[in-house]
C-alpha cells in the first residue's frame, strides 16, 4: 500500500525569493493547497504583489537571505504574524553564466553566500523551531547541477552539489525527530534565470508550476530527492553507468556540453543585472573587503 497522502491545509508555510519565478509558482501551489504562505524576497514590491495575487493572510515581506540575522528576523515576523512554520521552502538562488576565469571574486561569493550559505542557515533556522515540536517540512531547492556539471556554470554547480549534499547529511540527522526534508532538482525551468538559454532536445525546459507540483507531491507523501521532469532522473542514472569518456560523448551528442556556452549574453542581460544586485548585504562585505585590501596594497 502506497503512502497516505497527508493534508497541507492550514499549514504555516514560507518560500524565499518567493517574489517570482519558481518560488512564486511555488507559493501559489501552496496556497491553493490551504497553507497560510509567506513570501520573502529581495524586492519586497514584488513579495508584496505576490502576497496580493495569493490573498487571503498570505504575507509578502523584504529578505535578504544573505543577511542572516534578517533572516532569523523575517521567520520570527512571520510565526509573530502566522504562527509556528510548517513548511520552510529555501528558494532563494541566482545563476551566472559564463567562463570561470572571467568571474569575478564578488560574483563567486554572491553564489555561494545565496545559493549555499543561506541554505544552511534557513535550514539551521527551521529545525531549531520545528524539532521542539516533532514537525515541520524543509525544502531546498537544488537542481539537476547539483548531480553533474555543466561548462560555464562551475560555481553554481558547486552550490547545488552543496546543497544536494547537505540535505542528504540533513536527513539522517532529521530521522527519528518527526521534521523531514526534501531536495528539489530542477532541469532548466522557463523563467528568467533561463533567459538565452535553449532547451536540449532530449530534456525540454520546465515550466514553474511543473515544479510546484512535484515540491507539493513531496510534501503529500514525503519524499526526498525530487527530479523534475522525472527523466532526468533515468538519464543521470543511465549516464552514470557509462565511462566517463563514454558519458562525455554521449553529453555532446545531447548537446548537453553546449547549452551554456552558447547562451546568449544580451537576451540574459536584464537577469544577469538583477541577480548581481540580489545580496545587499553580502555586497557591503564585498566593497568593504576591497577597500581594505585596496588600502593595504597602498
Amino acid at each position: 500500500m502506497g503512502k497516505q497522502p497527508r493534508s497541507l491545509y492550514g499549514k504555516v508555510a514560507v518560500v524565499t525569493g518567493g517574489g517570482r519565478g519558481i518560488g512564486k509558482a511555488l507559493a501559489l501551489a501552496l496556497a491553493s493547497e490551504g497553507c497560510r504562505v509567506a513570501i520573502g524576497d529581495v524586492d519586497s514590491a514584488a513579495a508584496e504583489a505576490a502576497a496580493a495575487e495569493l490573498g487571503g493572510e498570505a504575507v509578502g515581506l523584504a529578505l535578504d537571505v544573505t543577511d542572516r540575522p534578517g533572516f532569523t528576523a523575517f521567520l520570527d515576523e512571520v510565526e509573530r504574524r502566522l504562527g509556528p512554520i510548517d513548511v520552510l521552502v529555501n528558494n532563494a538562488g541566482i545563476m551566472p553564466v559564463g567562463p570561470l576565469d572571467e568571474e569575478d571574486d564578488a560574483t563567486t561569493i554572491r553564489q555561494l553566500e545565496i545559493n549555499l550559505h543561506a541554505v544552511i542557515h534557513g535550514t539551521k533556522d527551521a529545525m531549531r523551531r520545528m524539532k521542539p515540536r516533532g514537525a515541520g517540512h524543509i525544502v531546498n531547492v537544488a537542481s539537476t547541477a547539483g548531480k553533474g556539471g555543466a561548462p560555464h556554470l562551475a560555481t553554481y554547480c558547486a552550490t547545488k552539489h552543496g546543497v544536494v549534499g547537505f540535505s542528504e547529511a540533513v536527513r539522517g540527522e532529521l530521522h527519528g525527530t518527526g521534521v523531514r526534508i526534501s531536495v528539489l532538482m530542477p532541469h532548466f525551468v522557463s523563467t528568467e534565470l533561463t533567459a538565452g538559454i535553449k532547451a536540449t532536445p532530449s530534456l525540454p525546459h520546465s515550466t514553474p508550476e511543473q515544479v510546484a507540483e512535484a515540491a507539493l507531491d513531496a510534501l503529500r507523501v514525503d519524499r526526498f530527492e525530487v527530479w523534475i521532469p522525472k527523466q532526468a532522473q533515468a538519464t543521470w542514472a543511465l549516464s552514470n553507468l557509462l565511462p566517463r569518456r563514454a558519458r562525455d560523448v554521449v553529453a555532446r551528442a545531447m548537446k548537453l556540453d553546449r547549452a551554456l556556452v552558447d547562451a546568449d549574453r544580451s537576451a540574459r542581460a536584464r537577469y544577469e543585472a538583477r541577480a548581481a544586485a540580489s545580496a545587499p548585504a553580502t555586497d557591503v562585505v564585498i566593497a568593504e573587503t576591497a577597500a581594505e585590501r585596496d588600502s593595504t596594497a597602498a
